[in-house]
């Protein structure tokens, strides 16, 4: 019996190697939950294995394998292109902050916050209304304004830190539910909130621990982290990573603009769910049908760039199959070319990887396949394929786990699954 358990727990530990779930038990990672990620004592083990100089991940998300190679004492470079996240990221890899400086900055929040006088914006943003009770969100904007105040005065990274406090607080601070891909729930209510104080003080004793933690082995952050676009890895010079680790966005629709949408709307960055084109989604891979709709993009134009040449018999079948499924469905889901679109920046992505890696480099994709609609989309063989007409000549895939096979509200049957697709020179 111990054997068997043995074994079905490393399965699944094995399994949620490809989820943000673990982080949130490990230091600076738990600091703000980033639903799309992976694990990051997996991503220690990857690197403590082949020893890289530089590591490179070029969707670096919240950070996690910076954050994995800093506590590692390994050089890295992390890329962003969703501005909220990449300051997000920015505040934890700001743990090297004198823990000191970071408490006097709190208490100086919380002290001018109190004596405030109570205020809200003559025109309060719909969702805010919808997520908070009166009273918290008078307290929240008083926060905000000190925080706003006191910016100017503070150094950078003390800005990034001390700003991830306060938006670490704001889901707790809610009466309402998140959804497991982190979209807010207006119409699903919580047991337990917490008030903005409090939230803070657990939030910053939670931040001064893991600092105080990464600060007895590390002295600084050895991480770069650029807000760019992954499909040109502009500040990245050539022929300098021998590791990339990363997971890129999946061609599943999920719209990776509105994660943050709560705490965007709080700090004043989008006013509703119309701005996040504009603000952030236009800066990311085309892996939503949101995306695709808003740029108006024509099938016919995008199966004639060459990017999708090695791919691009398998690839149109799938994309017209697509588009005539389309017609016979209420949402009217522009799945058609958002495949299409999705499969050409990556086709960019590999090129740009192709110039900035050595020779024996070794690169690591946690992927899953898709099935929009119900019409199968074989990811990782495309991105295989992507990745040899780059100059790639290598590839393989690892399955880690199945996908679509519990829930009792799928809208499909079609099995899928999630794994790491390795690539070498």
């Amino acid at each position: 019996m111990p054997e068997l358990r043995n074994d079905f727990q490393s399965r699944a530990i094995t399994e949620r190697t490809g989820t943000f779930t673990d982080n949130m038990k490990l230091p600076i990672h738990r600091w703000f939950r980033y639903s799309a990620g992976f694990s990051a004592t997996w991503v220690e083990g990857v690197i403590a294995e082949l020893k890289p100089k530089i590591v490179l991940d070029p969707f670096a998300g919240s950070g996690t394998v910076c954050i994995a190679a800093d506590k590692l004492g390994v050089n890295s470079y992390g890329i962003e292109a969703h501005p909220f996240v990449y300051r997000l990221a920015q505040g934890k890899l700001s743990w090297e902050i004198n823990t000191d400086e970071f408490l006097e900055a709190i208490a100086e929040i919380k002290n001018l916050a109190a004596s405030l006088q109570p205020k809200l914006p003559d025109q309060m943003p719909a969702l805010l209304n919808k997520c908070y009770t009166e009273d918290i969100l008078i307290y929240l904007f008083k926060i905000k304004q000190v925080y706003l105040e006191l910016a100017p005065a503070l150094s950078e990274e003390l800005q990034d830190l001390t700003f991830l406090a306060i938006s670490a607080t704001l889901r707790l601070s809610s009466y309402v539910g998140t959804a497991q891909w982190q979209y807010i729930l207006p119409n699903k209510r919580k047991a337990k909130i917490s008030k903005p104080l409090n939230a803070l003080d657990t939030q910053v004793a939670l931040m001064l621990e893991d600092m105080r933690c990464m600060q007895s082995v590390r002295t600084a952050s050895q991480a770069t982290f650029i807000r760019e676009d992954a499909r040109i890895l502009e500040s990245i010079p050539d022929k300098s990573i021998d590791l990339v680790i990363t997971s890129p966005p999946y061609a599943n629709n999920y719209d990776y603009a509105d994660t943050m949408r709560l705490e965007m709307t709080f700090w004043g960055e989008v006013n509703s769910w119309g701005d996040l084109h504009d603000t952030v989604r236009k800066f990311l891979i085309r892996s939503s049908s949101q995306h695709v709709s808003k740029d108006r993009l024509q099938l016919d134009a995008l199966i004639t760039d060459p990017l999708l040449e090695p791919i691009r018999d398998e690839l149109i079948p799938v994309c017209k199959e697509l588009e005539k499924v389309r017609e016979t469905k209420a949402g009217n889901k522009a799945y058609h070319t958002m495949i299409a679109a999705y499969f050409i920046d990556m086709g960019s992505v590999f090129h740009a990887l192709r110039r900035v890696t050595t020779s024996d480099c070794k690169i690591c994709f946690v992927v899953g396949d898709s099935a929009p609609y119900g019409v199968y989309v074989p990811v990782e063989q495309w991105l295989g394929k992507l990745a040899n007409e780059a100059g790639f000549c290598l590839w393989s895939f690892e399955k880690i786990r199945e996908r679509n096979v519990k829930w009792k509200n799928r809208k499909h049957n079609i099995p899928l699954h999630e794994g790491r697709l390795w690539i070498e020179s």
